[in-house]
């Protein structure tokens, strides 16, 4: 929660807006959590919509006009926009998921005709700019995005971020820049394009072999790209590439230039060209730099396609990664259990140091992949909680401990969740944890045809929860980078997802495996493994996937009230607990290993 005095800072910068707005005569000013390039983490220089309200989730669209300010979010963040929206005048409006467009029908039914919106092109996604424009036109509002209004308000805001590129080298980068960049080529000829645009910062670390470290918890940088027949152009911030690697970017037909030009690239496009452009992972302004006579291509980038579908020796980076996260896990959930038993004032905040202190041990860490969520009880039950110094739990009494980390890694990125007892357990939350594990174990020894859409899998984890006349808020997977984003597409397992071809999970794909279930004010629930998508089968009927369990971390069964379980689900929890113990016994010592142990054992 916002400390109290915030309250007034932020009326003064809704003050100043308002200001700008009228000089500028503008009805309402749209703030959408996006930069450049549709990252799902910000910079800090487009952490508009925080600056604003002080809510903080990385979903969320602000709005203000003369007399109104809201936040739309999904259901993942209620409980904490309400408290950080707390004191101040800025309402929240909820939405059913982060994919809604709700915000543009408020917009429609609350403006006149003749009134203006605003928002700035630079950092709107060119499919939201289309039904944004075309709702307002609808009603004869007008639509300016030509504005940016932080820049007329925020003094001190943050300029680009100065980390330097970095090589993703072998052995984890198991295929060589010339071969990415000429298989991109191969999609773009396939689709009759000459010229392709990327903006979305893990699609051209990946294609370059490159990471960085602009973003939070993601190896990426800001940065354009221009892939042409015979070069490619790198744009991104002087000084970000050293002397050494430019060079080596030269050898393979990669030409650097400065970050503020790719616009101007785009403009200068041949007017007999044609130009490939993903409308979902491209910002309105620069789709309107692109001159009228080119003949444009949309259709999802080639990069993000290839990046999902790990190759075998990925893969086998991976499970490796996965043995040195696993052991991290045992040493930390050692050090857990031997505090609370002896007594040490524990501390939801103290759970993130250690956590990250155990992995950052272990050879390749480079960073956490997000912020650790560690909720003690009620606040487990808040979505994508994250204490602060300033607003924690401290762990005592009886309840359960939800803990969702992970980390990055140079062969590859882990996340998982797990959920501790600490005390006595109710019955209640036992009944709920093996609720969950069901429906976790249900999704991981799933079969199906080649081709399936990832949404119509998600019924499966959901199916013993919904049994019991309960549901959950969020979506059971998302996709998981190389050594790149914690959630990357094309796939995703989800309710409210589109079943749309892109979504198909292919071999090689990583996903979450991730259900739960949350008590508003009493505890929350989620096991999370991440799984990779295997051929298992091919005959008469076709080729069918399933799915290898990559995670490797005791799940508790002090949780678990065994009489739920039927004898298929005990014996799959089981095989994972000796699979577990095979892989990370030789990786542990001391009182991890005997922690490792006594939690996989049978039951």
């Amino acid at each position: 929660m916002p400390a109290p005095d915030t309250t007034g800072v932020r009326a003064a910068r809704l003050a100043q807006l308002r200001a700008a707005m009228a000089r500028h005569q503008v009805d309402a000013f749209i703030v959408p959590s996006a930069d450049p390039h549709l990252s799902e983490y910000l910079p800090g220089r487009w952490k508009g919509r925080e600056w604003l309200s002080g809510f903080t989730g990385s979903v969320g669209t602000f709005i203000a006009t003369a007399d109104f300010a809201g936040v739309w979010t999904d259901g993942r963040y209620y409980t904490q926009a309400d408290s950080e929206l707390a004191g101040t005048e800025i309402r929240l409006m909820k939405i059913p998921s982060g994919a809604s467009l709700l915000h543009i029908d408020w917009l429609a039914e609350n403006l006149d005709a003749g009134q203006t919106v605003a928002v700035d092109a630079r950092v709107l996604g060119l499919a939201v700019a289309r039904l944004l424009g075309d709702a307002l036109t609808a009603r004869g509002i007008k639509l300016r995005t030509d504005l940016d209004l932080l820049d007329d308000i925020w003094e001190d805001r943050p300029g680009l971020p100065p980390e330097p590129v970095f090589e993703h080298v072998a052995p984890y980068a198991v295929q060589e820049r010339a071969d990415k960049l000429h298989a991109t080529r191969n999609a773009m000829a396939k689709l009759g394009a000459h010229v392709h645009f990327i903006s979305t910062l893990d699609d051209i670390a990946y294609l370059f072999n490159l990471r960085g470290a602009d973003v939070s918890y993601n190896p990426v940088f800001l940065a354009h790209a221009l892939v042409e027949s015979s070069r490619a152009t790198l744009f991104v911030a002087d000084g970000k590439v050293p002397p050494a690697l430019r060079e080596r970017l030269a050898r393979d037909g990669v030409h650097v230039a400065p970050y503020a030009d790719a616009a101007a690239a785009l403009a200068a496009i041949r007017e007999d060209s044609t130009l490939l452009v993903d409308p979902r992972r491209i910002t309105a302004g620069m789709r309107a730099a692109v001159p009228q006579g080119v003949r444009v291509v949309e259709a999802i980038n080639p990069t993000t396609f290839a990046k999902s579908r790990k190759l075998p020796q990925e893969a086998d980076h991976v499970r490796e990664t996965m043995e040195q996260d696993g052991a991290a896990l045992c040493e930390f959930f050692a050090w857990l259990e031997h505090a609370l038993e002896g007594g040490t004032p524990l501390t939801e905040v103290t759970i993130d140091e250690q956590i990250t202190a155990a992995r950052a041990r272990r050879p390749g860490f480079v960073s956490p992949s997000f912020g650790t969520i560690a909720g003690f009880n009620a606040n487990g039950a808040i979505m994508h909680y994250r204490a602060t110094p300033e607003s924690h739990a401290a762990i005592e009494g009886d309840g359960l401990l939800l803990i969702d980390s992970g980390g990055q890694y140079l062969g590859g990125t882990t996340d998982i969740t797990r959920v501790v007892p600490v005390g006595t357990v109710s019955a209640a939350q036992k009944r709920d944890f093996t609720l969950v594990l069901k429906g976790m174990i249900n999704l991981s020894i799933a079969r199906f045809p080649r081709g399936t859409k990832g949404p119509m899998l998600d019924a499966l984890a959901r199916a013993p929860i919904w049994a019991a006349g309960i549901d959950y808020g969020h979506g059971t997977g998302h996709g998981v980078g190389y050594f790149l984003n914690v959630h990357e597409g094309p796939q995703v397992i989800s309710p409210t997802a589109l079943p749309e071809p892109h979504t198909a999970i292919e071999p090689g794909m990583i996903t979450s495996n991730e259900p739960g279930i949350y008590r508003p004010g009493h505890w929350g629930i989620r096991i999370e493994n991440l799984v990779l998508a295997q051929p298992v089968e091919n005959g008469e009927f076709g080729e069918f996937l399933g799915f290898e369990t990559l995670t490797l971390c005791p799940i508790d069964t002090r949780c678990i009230d065994v009489k739920l379980m039927r004898g298929d689900e005990v014996a799959w929890l089981n095989d994972y607990h000796r699979t577990v113990r095979a892989r990370l016994l030789p990786r542990v010592s001391g009182a991890a290993r005997d922690w490792l142990e006594l939690r996989t054992k049978e039951i």
